[in-house]
């Protein structure tokens, strides 16, 4: 289990981590916690979720419903490739 001062285990879950971060970022979020406060995610969460921790595929699925990406876009492609909902 991933606890808040640890980063995640597994490498792969750092990655989707990195990924989720990137996604904030490229849509124009400097913070976290008002990306998901203005997206009805609990910060603290979303904060897990980032650093890799506490991923299950429905917070995943609604993020990328948020960013208006596809899981296949999100796992295949590059970050600044993906084409995001501002």
């Amino acid at each position: 289990m991933c606890k808040t001062n640890n980063p995640a285990e597994d490498p792969r879950l750092e990655e989707i981590g990195r990924r989720i971060k990137a996604l904030r970022i490229n849509k124009g979020y400097k913070s976290a916690e008002i990306f998901a406060y203005e997206h009805g995610l609990n910060r603290v969460s979303y904060w897990r979720m980032e650093k890799g921790c506490n991923i299950t595929f429905t917070s995943l699925l609604r993020l990328l419903d948020i960013h208006g990406i596809t899981l296949e876009e999100f796992f295949l492609k590059q970050p600044d490739e993906m084409e995001i909902n501002k």
